[in-house]
C-alpha cells in the first residue's frame, strides 16, 4: 500500500458530518479489497475481515469518517450563504477561508465578514457576523444551493517536509487508512480475534455513527482508532503526543486497562515505538459510545498524533500512521 496516497485519496473526499456519502464511498472501495462484504449501512461503512471461528472474542476496529465543516441556514436577499459550523470549529480561523458548498453541484466561495475598520474593533465574528461569497446573485444561488447543504474547507493534502503532511480532513481519514494499513499488515496472518471494520459517520456531531455501530455489531472490544492533540508551539509537552514518536494508547477510567495493557504489551514485543495518552475521564472518541453499548465492551483508544486540529491545515506525520497500523496488525494477529 502506498500509505501517502490512500490518505490524500481519503482526505482529499468531502464528507462532512451528516453529509459523508462522497468519503464514505471512498473508503468502502478500499476496505472491500481485505473485506469483501465492505458495504455501508445507515451512514456506516463496515466489513468483516479474516475468517470466523467460533470461540474467539469479537473485535470492532473504528475510525470515523466524517469532517467537521459547515451548514447552509439560509441565503439572503443580497446572494450571500449563511452558515453555521458542524462539530468543533475555532471561529478565529474562518475569516476569508476558501470553502466548497456542496450543493446540487459544487460552488466555491470564501467565508466573509464585516472588517475590523467598520465593525469598530477586532473581536473575533460571530457565525451571525460571517458569511459565504459565491460571486451568485440570490436567484442564481437558490437554484443549486438548498437549507441544510453541507460546506467543507476548499483545501487539498500537501506534502511537507520529511515525513510531514497538511491537510484538512486527516481527522480522522489518517485513522482510516491506519486501519486499511494494518488489514493489509494482517492478511494471511492467524488472527486473535473476529474482527469487524468501522468506518463510523458523525462523530464530530455526538459519536453517532459508533452508537448504532455498537448496537448493531455488539462486539467485545473496541479500538477507536482517531487523532489527539500533537505538541506545538506554546502548549505543555506533558499534555500532548509528539509528532513521529508513534501511536498514542489511551489510559483511562472509561477504558479497559486490560486492552491496553494488551495494546503495550504488543508494542514492546514488536519493538514498536508508542506514547501514552492519560486521559481522567472520558475520551471524546467513539470508544466511549462502544464501551457502554448494551452490557458494554472493552474499548480503548488509539491516537495518531496531530497539530493543528479541526483547521484546514491540520500535520500528521506519516511514521506515526505507519506505526499505527503496525500496532493493530501486531495487536489482533498476537496469541492471548
Amino acid at each position: 500500500m502506498e500509505l501517502k496516497e490512500v490518505i490524500f485519496s481519503l482526505a482529499d473526499a468531502y464528507g462532512a458530518s451528516g453529509s459523508e456519502t462522497p468519503a464514505a464511498k471512498r473508503a468502502c472501495e478500499l476496505l472491500s479489497k481485505y473485506c469483501p462484504d465492505a458495504r455501508i449501512v445507515s451512514g456506516n461503512v463496515i466489513g468483516s475481515f479474516g475468517t470466523k471461528r467460533d470461540g474467539l472474542p469479537h473485535l470492532v476496529l473504528d475510525a470515523h469518517i466524517d469532517q467537521i465543516g459547515f451548514v447552509v441556514t439560509s441565503i439572503t436577499d443580497e446572494g450571500f450563504v449563511k452558515f453555521d459550523q458542524l462539530g468543533g470549529i475555532d471561529r478565529r480561523l474562518i475569516a476569508a477561508q476558501p470553502v466548497i458548498i456542496h450543493g446540487k453541484r459544487d460552488i466555491s466561495g470564501v467565508i466573509c465578514s464585516i472588517p475590523p475598520h467598520l465593525s469598530g474593533g477586532s473581536e473575533v465574528p460571530k457565525y451571525d457576523d460571517t458569511a459565504i461569497d459565491t460571486g451568485m446573485s440570490h436567484d442564481e444561488l437558490t437554484e443549486i444551493v438548498s437549507e441544510g447543504d453541507s460546506v467543507t474547507f476548499d483545501v487539498k493534502c500537501r506534502s511537507l517536509l520529511n515525513e510531514r503532511v497538511t491537510g484538512g480532513a486527516l481527522d480522522d481519514r489518517c485513522g482510516v487508512a491506519a486501519i486499511l494499513y494494518a488489514l493489509e499488515l494482517a492478511q494471511g496472518r492467524e488472527l486473535a480475534f473476529n474482527v469487524t471494520v468501522v468506518f463510523s459517520c458523525q462523530e464530530e456531531v455526538g459519536e453517532r455513527g459508533a452508537k448504532i455501530g455498537a448496537f448493531q455489531l455488539v462486539p467485545d472490544i473496541a479500538l477507536a482508532v482517531d487523532v489527539s492533540f500533537a505538541a506545538a508551539i506554546g502548549e505543555d509537552e506533558r499534555k500532548c503526543g509528539k509528532l513521529g514518536a508513534g501511536p498514542m494508547i489511551g489510559v483511562s477510567p472509561s477504558l479497559s486497562r486490560e486492552v491496553t495493557d494488551g495494546l503495550i504489551s504488543a508494542a514492546k514485543t514488536a519493538s514498536i515505538p508508542y506514547q501514552l495518552e492519560v486521559m481522567n475521564s472520558g475520551t471524546g472518541t467513539n470508544a466511549d459510545r462502544y464501551s457502554v453499548n448494551c452490557s458494554g465492551c472493552k474499548a480503548c483508544t488509539v491516537s495518531i498524533p496531530l497539530r493543528n486540529m479541526h483547521t484546514p491545515v491540520e500535520v500528521i506525520d506519516l511514521s506515526d500512521v505507519r506505526t499505527t497500523a503496525e500496532l493493530i496488525a501486531a495487536y489482533i494477529t498476537e496469541e492471548k
